[in-house]
């Protein structure tokens, strides 16, 4: 039977404001991508998170960032490569603690918002956030986009590279992912959303924002937490995968 894993990124509060419905989602997904305090999320939220995800069986992911509260993680950076090793690996340390605390263990590593795409073709990116990696917890898998720098750069130095999708992102001819300003990049009719959900597990392939047809192979599909009515549409689309005969379980 196929399968695959939902991730959603969650954690994304900071001090009295909230933006992610954590308990509901927590609900849906298999995998918790959790911000680790650099483009959001606190101390209490992070531990906060970390517990409820521990009590349902849902593995945990540092979310790691560039350091950009202010843009919420999403403006282009310029970070010295032995900084940002130092930093990725700060990020997964803190998270570490209160998944322990819960009685669990970060079960693996994704990039957020700029750093994410930046990975996908800067070698010196990349690889600095793979020594963070490795500096962490050097079996820790890495969560990515399919044919990045950062999935190879990761396989080389024995990390397991998982690749993910996102049904509610446009993609371009080249795989990669349409940016955030273009028009068409987000996928807002939900009905869209659960046929590249099912066509991305069961099939493999995509349509582009162009019209073609791309291959987009993918162990975890993402679910965006941030969007109007999230949970409720994380939902049908796990209903929908189950339906299809698409068994959701975690990958880590």
């Amino acid at each position: 039977m196929t399968s695959i894993d939902l991730n959603a990124d969650l954690g994304e509060g900071f001090g009295h404001w909230t933006l992610t419905d954590d308990e509901r989602l927590l609900s849906v997904v298999t995998s918790a991508n959790v911000a680790c305090g650099f483009h959001a999320g606190d101390a209490p939220t992070m531990r906060r998170v970390c517990e409820l995800a521990a009590a349902r069986g849902v593995r945990i992911g540092a979310q790691v960032s560039y350091r950009d509260l202010a843009g919420f993680g999403r403006r282009a950076m310029d970070v010295p490569p032995a900084e940002l090793t130092a930093e990725v690996a700060y990020q997964i340390g803190a998270l570490e603690v209160f998944a322990r605390a819960a009685g669990t263990r970060v079960a693996y590593v994704k990039p957020h918002g700029a750093l994410y795409n930046r990975v996908v073709r800067d070698e010196g990116q990349a690889r600095a956030v793979v020594d963070g990696v490795v500096l962490a917890g050097p079996t820790l898998p890495v969560l990515g986009l399919p044919g990045s720098r950062l999935l190879e750069l990761a396989a080389k130095a024995g990390l397991p590279a998982v690749e993910e999708a996102f049904a509610d992102r446009a993609y371009t001819d080249e795989g990669t992912l349409v940016a955030r300003g273009q028009e068409g990049a987000l996928v807002t009719d939900p009905g869209a959303v659960l046929e590249r959900s099912v066509g991305l597990a069961r099939n493999g392939e995509v349509v582009a924002l162009s019209g073609r047809r791309i291959e987009m192979r993918a162990r975890s599909l993402c679910l965006h937490g941030d969007t109007p009515g999230a949970v409720d549409l994380a939902r049908q689309v796990r209903d929908a995968l189950e339906a299809s005969g698409v068994r959701v379980e975690a990958f880590a």
